[in-house]
């Protein structure tokens, strides 16, 4: 009889062992899944604010007093608008939300692109602490709503020059994490490169 109560007790430990070791581990998990959307968040504003400032110089480089926006991003890799060679952007970069190169565009009244955004439907956890000109992301339930958009005057076109090309090449400045943010896999502030795909983030689920 006491061997069984003490091989029920030893059973019941090991339940609880079994049951600590599964909350510990979930909670690792979403600790390390809200690491790696915050890094997601922090590259997202670096490259969205890369578009802004590349639309932002396409348009005030327009030939002419009558200035217009790109119809599409392809004509940032290459102003068609020239004939030498004249870049803004470096290349079409990868959405670091939902690891594709597709974005959402902000059409102005005239069919031109004044903006890009995200596609993804998942809810940022970023809610304070916005770049000069983006406060407004702070109200987003949603990363479609960080809509990137050059507004002619606001001063968010950097100069700047790309080695073998004859025109400008516009140089966004970091976007600095807020404070308790960790520092990014791809890179340390003052020196982010936009990385490759990531593993997509997942909507939120509707009961």
């Amino acid at each position: 009889m006491r061997r069984q109560q003490q091989s029920g007790f030893t059973y019941l430990m090991v339940l609880f062992a079994v049951a600590f070791m599964g909350v510990a581990l979930a909670a690792a998990g979403e600790t390390w899944q809200s690491v790696r959307q915050r890094e997601r968040e922090v590259e997202l504003l670096f490259v969205g604010n890369a578009f802004r400032q590349a639309i932002g110089g396409y348009y005030e480089g327009t030939p002419g007093p009558a200035k217009r926006f790109p119809r599409s991003l392809e004509e940032l890799l290459k102003d068609p608008r020239y004939l030498a060679t004249r870049r803004y952007l470096r290349k079409i970069y990868v959405d670091p939300v939902t690891g594709k190169s597709e974005w959402g565009l902000v059409k102005g009244p005239d069919g031109g692109i004044i903006g890009v955004h995200s596609l993804s439907a998942a809810a940022p956890i970023k809610r304070e602490n916005f770049p000069a000109g983006l406060e407004a992301f702070a109200a987003a339930k949603q990363y479609a709503d960080w809509k990137f958009v050059y507004a002619p005057g606001s001063g968010a076109v950097a100069s700047g020059a790309r080695a073998g090309t004859s025109g400008p090449f516009t140089t966004p400045s970091p976007v600095a994490p807020s404070p308790g943010t960790p520092t990014p896999a791809f890179g340390a502030p003052g020196a982010m490169t936009p990385s490759g795909p990531l593993a997509p983030l997942s909507p939120p689920q509707t009961p």
